[in-house]
C-alpha cells in the first residue's frame, strides 16, 4: 500500500474503537443527540474499551455484557449509571448493525436495570414565594440590582414555562412574542415547541430587560452581553437557597418539576403536561409525575371527574338489550378542547 493511502477495515475487523468516530457522528447528525448526550455516550463506550477490550464488533457477546456490568457494579454504580451505560452500548451495537452493516449481538439479549422510582423534589407555593423573596434586587445603596432582576427573571420563566434551563439560557431577546406569551424553542434533540409565559414573567422579564444597556442578543446575559452560562447560573441557585434558608435543594430542574406538580395537583392532564415538558414519550412524564398526588387529593379528584351514574337492573335476563348504563346529571367533562356548538350533554344508549 502505497504511504497517504486510505486503509479499508473490514466489517469483521472493525474494533470497538475504530467505529467509534463514525458512532459519534451518527448520534449528532442522524439521531440528533446533544451535544453532551454525545459526550456521556463516548464515556460509556470508552469504558467499555478500558474495562472489556476494544473487541471487533462483531464478536461482543453476551459474555461482555455481564463482564461490563460487574466491572460497574464492583464500582458502586447505581442503576442508573450502568443503565446508561449499557445503553450506550446498545446504540453502538446498533449502528454497526444499521450502517456498518455488521453481524452483532441481538441488542434485545441485553437487559437494562429498572432504575428504582427517584423521589421527585419540588416546591410548594410558599417555598417557592420564600426563594423568590430572597434574591437581592437591590444594591447596600438602594440602586436596581442588574445581576438579581436577572435571576428573578429567569426563575420567573423557568416557573411559568416549564423549561429546562439550558432551553432559557439559549432564548434571545426577540424570541419572546409578548403579545401571544409564547416563545418557540429547541429542546432534547433539536426538537421545536412552544413554551407559555404568565403575565408574572413577563413582567419580570421586562423589569430586567429595562435595566440592561448592553446590546447583546440573548435574553439572559452577562453585564457585557454574552450569553450567560449553566455554570453561573447554578453558583445564583445554591447562593439564594441559603439565603432562603429552605431545607430542600433549589436547582432550575426543581422549578421544573415546581411547574409539573403544580398543574398536576391542579387537575391538568397528563398528556398536556408531557407536551408543556417537552417529554418525548408519556412514559417518561408518568414515571416522575404519577404517584405525587395524596389520597385526599386522588379522591378529589375521583369527585370531580367521575359524574356518572350505573344502574343496577336486577331482572335483566341474558338476552335482554342491556338498559342505558350512563345518566349523567351534568353533562360530562370531555377532556381536551371541544366544540361547545356540538356538544349535547346526551349519552346515546343501545337502540
Amino acid at each position: 500500500m502505497t504511504p497517504g493511502q486510505n486503509t479499508v477495515i473490514s466489517p469483521e475487523s472493525l474494533t470497538v474503537s475504530g467505529a467509534l468516530p463514525g458512532f459519534l457522528q451518527y448520534l449528532w447528525v442522524e439521531r440528533r443527540f446533544s451535544r453532551t448526550t454525545v459526550k456521556t455516550y463516548e464515556y460509556s463506550v470508552r469504558f467499555f474499551i478500558r474495562e472489556v477490550g476494544d473487541l471487533p464488533i462483531r464478536t461482543v457477546g453476551l459474555e461482555h455484557v455481564i463482564s461490563l456490568k460487574a466491572h460497574l457494579t464492583a464500582r458502586g454504580a447505581r442503576e442508573s449509571r450502568i443503565a446508561g451505560v449499557l445503553a450506550a452500548l446498545k446504540c453502538l451495537l446498533q449502528y454497526s448493525r444499521d450502517v456498518r452493516k455488521i453481524q452483532v449481538l441481538d441488542t434485545n439479549d441485553i437487559k437494562l436495570p429498572r432504575p428504582p422510582r427517584r423521589e421527585v423534589i419540588y416546591l410548594t407555593n410558599e417555598e417557592l414565594e420564600q426563594f423568590l423573596a430572597a434574591i437581592p434586587l437591590r444594591t447596600w445603596t438602594g440602586k436596581h440590582r442588574l445581576a438579581g432582576f436577572r435571576f428573578r427573571a429567569l426563575c420567573e420563566a423557568v416557573v411559568a414555562t416549564g423549561m429546562r434551563l439550558s432551553e432559557a439560557l439559549s432564548l434571545d431577546r426577540n424570541s419572546v412574542e409578548m403579545e401571544t406569551r409564547t416563545a418557540t424553542i429547541v429542546g432534547k434533540r433539536n426538537k421545536q415547541r412552544t413554551v407559555f409565559f404568565t403575565n408574572r414573567a413577563l413582567h419580570w422579564l421586562t423589569r430586567y430587560l429595562d435595566l440592561r444597556t448592553d446590546k447583546g442578543e440573548a435574553l439572559f446575559a452577562c453585564e457585557s452581553g454574552a450569553r450567560l452560562r449553566q455554570k453561573a447560573v447554578q453558583a445564583m441557585f445554591s447562593r439564594t437557597g441559603r439565603w432562603a434558608g429552605l431545607e430542600k435543594p433549589v436547582t432550575a430542574h426543581i422549578l421544573r418539576h415546581t411547574t409539573a406538580t403544580n398543574l398536576l395537583k391542579n387537575g391538568c392532564p397528563i398528556g398536556h403536561i408531557k407536551e408543556i415538558l417537552g417529554h418525548e414519550n408519556l412514559e417518561t412524564t408518568c414515571r416522575y409525575y404519577l404517584g405525587l398526588l395524596s389520597k385526599k387529593e386522588v379522591q378529589q379528584a375521583h369527585a370531580t371527574y367521575l359524574d356518572i351514574e350505573v344502574l343496577k337492573d336486577e331482572t335483566r335476563t341474558p338476552h335482554a338489550a342491556p338498559p342505558a348504563t350512563l345518566k349523567p346529571s351534568t353533562p360530562p367533562r370531555p377532556h381536551g378542547p371541544f366544540d361547545s356548538s356540538t356538544w349535547s350533554g346526551r349519552v346515546e344508549t343501545n337502540p
